[in-house]
């Protein structure tokens, strides 16, 4: 069960992981290297050695490249004292003249808080697939009408985001100058076991995603309470029971799978919630790209202390279906840190290397 300092740890690693990905997206050497405690090391497979040297590279690469997404989601941490692991989902866009990419990968992080500063001093990053397409960008003067009326992105200083924050930035500073001493409310005890109680659900909605992309069938069972009832069309049935045949699905019948959730909402009542949450599911089945738009909608019961998934049903918004552009080399032979089903996937002894270090 999480603590008020885990979650205060938890606050700030999310915010460094959302730090490394603005980082590499504005090709910021210094922004991404704050990401990281001196000395911390990578491996991205092309890579492996100081974060340093990484953080040069990445933004030698992207300072003249078009614009690029990190869509970091899917964030499941686990604190143990002045350490942390965690495990999370990436969703990169990338281009070039010709192509655009979609990578989908993630990041299995060590992290450390010293003197007071939560950061990264390790990164591994596994690659799960990818999808690869013609460009069909518009940008500029000769673009949709769409690029009339938002900025574009850009990198470094020609980003128009870096001066539109700094004036933010510089107003709320003026405006809390004048303010005078904040306001300081304690938090009521609803509320800070409401939060306690989030956090605990946000970790079953990773172990999900976990538990769904990995085959792990013992992780899936185990964050449904033994009257569950999940819909979502292609099982229905108790928990237990779902978690039997779509592990048994995905290990048989697909290549790779892919859940990245967020707009994560939950309204908690007591032992009793209700949660929505938003999914990307990509799937590479019978030499075909599948990719769903849906929400799960959500029961949580809590029994003796422990919080369960009661009822899922999963609501389909939409879907695109294409012949797979999966690549393995070109563009992606130095990404040698691959995903795969089952507990031979990196992140198990990633997950567990924090009980190693804290015997």
């Amino acid at each position: 069960m999480p603590t008020l300092q885990t979650l205060a740890a938890r606050d700030q690693i999310l915010n460094t992981l959302a730090i490394h990905s603005r980082g590499v997206d504005r090709a910021d050497a210094t922004l991404l290297g704050a990401a990281y405690h001196p000395g911390a090391t990578v491996d991205y497979g092309f890579y492996a050695g100081p974060a340093e040297t990484l953080v040069a590279i990445l933004a030698q690469a992207q300072k003249d490249a078009p614009p690029t997404t990190h869509r970091t989601c899917n964030c499941w941490i686990k604190v143990d004292g002045d350490r942390a692991v965690s495990e999370s989902y990436v969703i990169a866009h990338v281009e070039d003249a010709q192509t655009q990419r979609m990578v989908l990968g993630r990041y299995l992080d060590r992290h450390a808080c010293i003197d007071g500063q939560w950061r990264i001093t390790h990164r591994q990053y596994v690659i799960e697939g990818n999808t690869n397409r013609p460009n069909t960008a518009q940008r500029g003067d000769g673009a949709a009408d769409l690029a009339h009326y938002v900025a574009q992105g850009a990198k470094r200083a020609a980003d128009p985001g870096r001066a539109v924050l700094a004036l933010y930035a510089a107003e709320a500073a003026a405006q809390a100058s004048h303010s005078g001493e904040p306001i300081m409310t304690d938090p009521s005890e609803t509320q800070i076991l409401n939060a306690l109680a989030r956090a605990e659900l946000h970790d079953l909605c990773m172990a999900y995603a976990r538990g769904v992309d990995r085959a792990d069938e013992a992780l899936l069972a185990s964050i449904f309470s033994e009257d569950s009832v999940v819909v979502t069309g292609a099982v229905n049935g108790s928990g237990a029971e779902f978690a039997r045949q779509i592990c048994a699905f995905v290990s048989t019948q697909l290549d790779l799978c892919f859940h990245s959730v967020a707009n994560e909402w939950f309204e908690i009542n007591g032992d009793e919630a209700v949660g929505e949450h938003y999914a990307l599911a990509h799937m590479v089945m019978n030499g075909q790209d599948i990719m769903t738009g849906g929400r799960y909608l959500d029961r949580y019961v809590r029994r003796d202390g422990k919080w369960l998934i009661r009822n899922r049903t999963f609501v389909t918004d939409w879907n695109t279906t294409h012949p797979t552009s999966l690549e393995r080399g070109g563009f992606y032979e130095a990404l040698t840190n691959w995903g795969q089903f089952g507990k031979g996937d990196p992140v198990y002894a990633h997950w567990h290397s924090l009980n190693a270090v804290a015997a």
